[in-house]
Parts: structure tokens; C-alpha cells; sequence
């Protein structure tokens, strides 16, 4: 089994990050069979990659500008069997490909996730922070399978998929994840979600797998360690969660929302209510956090979906 690692990059302010995040893939136990490095319509960083990694193959975004976009050129040039896509602001732990790789010794499974750990930049997790809104930091968070499990969808900067299902299903919908227009505004997400829910719709019996083994780290800057952001993120969260339950339909686009928020959250908001009472002050904070990040996701996906419904009348 061959995996080609593609890493979607777009501007030079984030060159140390992206040579970390090489040097991680070319580091792995296992060595991938190709590292693909996919640059968002930018001229001056695709040189200076070509220059600075000749054994890496360095390419322009063919697509729609933004991720989704730089997602589906990496799947187009890659010749491995496995495509595997690792965030530019992530570090990957020696054994990451190996245990992807692991992950598709089943022949029913077309989509392998792995465990994402925040590297803080600012040294410590702001105690206010819920473990159960890492999601919106981009990792793994509390309410996730603990062991390797079947999941609904994978999320998008660690994770791999079979390359020929890639193509069969049309890659991943430009206008759900970010742009370059995103970036510069809202935070915006799930595009790896409405690919991985289409998927399974067009391959019945197609397993997504959760393979925690898979374990990479994702830096978060300070100002994503923001109670501002994390509100902002939320509220882009619920947004895409309309487009995404427009492609996808609701039963499919929020099962895991569902259960996240009637199961994982209330526990959450009740853990810090208790942690509170023992003398830990910080656990209101988590217990605050918890409610105000539910009802501005829900508030963003209601926005979403009046927007779309105006849209189509």
C-alpha cells in the first residue's frame, strides 16, 4: 500500500510551520510514498517551496480557490493508493501514516481519521476552554470515540482516504470549507464532514474509521485562544452546518451534532459545575463556555438556513 501525504499551503507567513510539518512526514516510520505539497494560487511561495524541497512535488491549486479546492488538486496528482492530508500548522507523530495505513487493511474502509492534540501557543490551554469545543481549534475533542471506532466523518487535517473514492464521489464541494475569502473572515469548516457524509450516501456499506494511533499536533496561535474566536468559530460552525445539511440532508448532517450536544455537553456543562463547587473557579468557566458555544452554533445554523431558504425562493 503506497500513501501520498498532501499538505495544502497558502501563504509564506506560516514557512516555518509548513517546514516542521515536512520534516514530520518525511520523519515517519513508514515513509510515504510522495509528499505533495499544494499551494493556493500563490506564485512567490510555490517557487521558494521548489527551490527550498526539490524531492517534494510542489504544485499550483487547479481548483476553486481555498482548501477544498488544494484537497482535490493533491488527489489529482497523487499516484499512491492512500491520499493522506495532514494541516500545514500540524506536526506529525512518527507512527501517524503507519497507523492510517493500518486503518485500510479492511477493504470496506475508504476513510481513516486520526487523534488531533492542540499545541498551545501560548503554553498552557486557557482553563476557560472546554474540552468538548476543541473541534473548534481544529482537534480531537471530548465526546469522540476514546478506542478505534466507526465514525460518521474524519476531520480534515489528519486524515486519509482511499484515492479512487476520492474521484468517484466528485472530491470536496468548494463553498463549505474556507477560502481564501474565509480566511480573511469567517472561520468557516466543514467541508471534510459534507465529503465524508456524500461518501457513505454513494458507497453503501463504505466505512469511515477512527483510528486514535494516528496522532498528529496542531498549533493554535494566541489569538484562536480567544474567547472572541472561539464564539466567532461557533457561530461559523452552525453556518457551514446549513450547507452542509442542504448537500446532505438533516438526518445525515446532524446525527453526530445530535448526540454531541443532547449527550457529551450537558455532561461537560455539569463536570465544570462540579469542579466549581470542589474549588476549581475555571470549571464555571467551562460550564459558561459550554452553553454559549451551543447556542451560537445553533444561532449560526439557523442564520444559515434562513439564508439558503431566501436564496432559493
Amino acid at each position: 500500500m503506497k500513501s501520498s501525504v498532501v499538505i495544502c499551503v497558502y501563504t509564506e507567513d506560516r514557512w516555518e510551520d509548513i517546514r516542521q510539518a515536512v520534516e514530520s512526514v518525511e520523519l515517519q516510520r513508514r515513509p510515504a510514498h510522495e509528499i505533495i505539497l499544494v499551494v493556493d494560487y500563490n506564485q512567490d511561495l510555490m517557487l521558494r517551496l521548489k527551490q527550498a524541497y526539490p524531492r517534494v512535488v510542489v504544485v499550483e491549486n487547479t481548483h476553486d480557490k481555498g482548501l477544498s479546492g488544494g484537497k482535490n488538486t493533491g488527489a489529482d496528482v497523487a499516484t499512491g493508493d492512500i491520499v493522506a492530508y495532514l494541516d500545514d500548522d500540524a506536526v506529525a507523530d512518527p507512527g501517524w501514516l503507519e497507523a492510517l495505513e493500518e486503518g485500510f487493511q479492511d477493504p470496506a474502509v475508504v476513510g481513516v481519521g486520526g487523534r488531533t492534540e492542540p499545541l498551545w501557543q501560548t503554553g498552557r490551554r486557557p482553563r476557560w476552554f472546554p474540552y468538548e469545543f476543541d473541534w473548534t481549534v481544529g482537534c480531537s475533542y471530548r465526546g469522540m470515540p476514546a478506542v478505534r471506532s466507526p465514525i460518521r466523518n474524519v476531520m480534515g487535517g489528519n486524515a486519509a482516504f482511499r484515492r479512487t473514492a476520492v474521484g468517484e464521489v466528485g472530491g470536496f464541494h468548494s463553498g463549505i470549507g474556507r477560502s481564501v475569502q474565509g480566511r480573511k473572515s469567517r472561520p468557516l469548516g466543514c467541508e471534510e464532514t459534507e465529503f465524508c457524509i456524500r461518501l457513505s450516501q454513494r458507497k453503501p456499506g463504505a466505512v469511515m474509521l477512527f483510528e486514535p494511533a494516528a496522532l498528529i499536533g496542531h498549533k493554535v496561535p494566541a489569538q484562536r485562544a480567544t474567547f472572541g474566536y472561539f464564539r466567532s468559530r461557533c457561530y461559523a460552525e452552525g453556518l457551514s452546518k446549513a450547507l452542509v445539511t442542504q448537500s446532505v440532508g438533516t438526518q445525515d448532517g446532524l446525527k453526530s451534532e445530535r448526540a454531541h450536544a443532547l449527550k457529551a455537553l450537558p455532561l461537560g456543562a455539569l463536570r465544570g459545575l462540579g469542579e466549581a463547587v470542589r474549588g476549581d473557579v475555571s470549571g464555571l468557566g467551562r460550564a459558561f463556555a459550554i452553553v454559549v458555544g451551543l447556542a451560537w452554533t445553533t444561532w449560526g445554523y439557523v442564520v444559515g438556513s434562513v439564508r439558503l431558504k431566501l436564496v432559493r425562493s
